[in-house]
């Protein structure tokens, strides 16, 4: 399962909005911690993925009797579950800060 198509981005917007932060960018310490913290995520979103992909390569596996080992299924398995439940939880700690900063009044 390929979770930024959960969330509705694709690879190439991750990149195209890489893109255009890093070529806004101002000289300034703001612009620099948005460029990293945006940097974390989609290094986080490609991560997971990672896991998930080799997750599903082992059931794979498994399932065409290539391999006999369920360690190596139940480590890809729990890492794939483990990142999706991180990427998960801070995807809604940034929409309720989201929801946070559009409710405050000026």
């Amino acid at each position: 399962m390929d979770i930024t198509a959960l969330s509705g981005l694709q690879t190439g917007t991750l990149d195209s909005i890489k893109s255009v932060t890093t070529a806004n960018q101002e000289t300034g310490t703001q612009s620099d911690v948005f460029g990293s913290l945006l940097d974390s995520a989609i290094n986080n979103l490609n991560d997971t993925n990672s896991y998930i992909a080799d997750a599903n390569e082992e059931q794979i596996k498994l399932a065409m009797g290539e391999t006999d080992n369920t360690h190596d299924l139940t480590i890809a398995m729990q890492k794939a579950t483990t990142a999706l439940q991180y990427t998960v939880a801070v995807r809604d700690k940034v929409l309720v800060a989201y929801k946070e900063i559009i409710n405050m009044q000026i």
